[in-house]
Formats: C-alpha cells, sequence, structure tokens
C-alpha cells in the first residue's frame, strides 16, 4: 500500500485503525514468541509493543477516542505482562 506522504499512514486506515493494527500484530507476535521461546522472536515481540506504544502516542487525542485508547494500551500492556512471564 501506499503510504500517504504527510502523515506517513497507509492509505485507507486513519490513525485509529493503525493503532488498532498495531496492537493486534504485538498481540500476535507475543503469542508467537511466548510458545516458541526463542530469544530472536521475543525481541521481535518486544519491538512490536513498542512500535504500537509510538503509534499511539504520536496519534492526536480527542475525548471521543480516549475510551478505545485505553483499550488499545490495556491489551499492551497484558502483552508485556505475557511477555514478561515467559522470559522468567
Amino acid at each position: 500500500m501506499d503510504q500517504i506522504k504527510h502523515s506517513g499512514l497507509i492509505s485507507g486506515m486513519n490513525e485509529l485503525s493503525q493503532i488498532e493494527m498495531s496492537v493486534k500484530a504485538a498481540q500476535k507476535m507475543v503469542g508467537s514468541a511466548t510458545m516458541q521461546l526463542d530469544p530472536e522472536a521475543i525481541h521481535h515481540a518486544e519491538n512490536a509493543i513498542s512500535d504500537a506504544k509510538d503509534l499511539m502516542n504520536r496519534s492526536p487525542k480527542t475525548g471521543v477516542d480516549q475510551e478505545f485508547l485505553t483499550k488499545q494500551q490495556q491489551l499492551l500492556d497484558q502483552c508485556e505482562h505475557q511477555l514478561s512471564e515467559a522470559k522468567q
């Protein structure tokens, strides 16, 4: 897909969709990494979580979106917890 030059977003997806997709990708990577217990997979999962958080932090926040963003943050927190448990 083509990136929109002024925002860096993938065309056809708004910022909230981008956040949702990045959180889902992080969840899948964490699930896979915790099943494999492969250090490289864990590293990639950590990067996916970090990328999703960065995207959330860069996104303009409105009161309307706050509930959605809170839910996405909770999902990322769960991913971090699951990953830290797997690393122990």
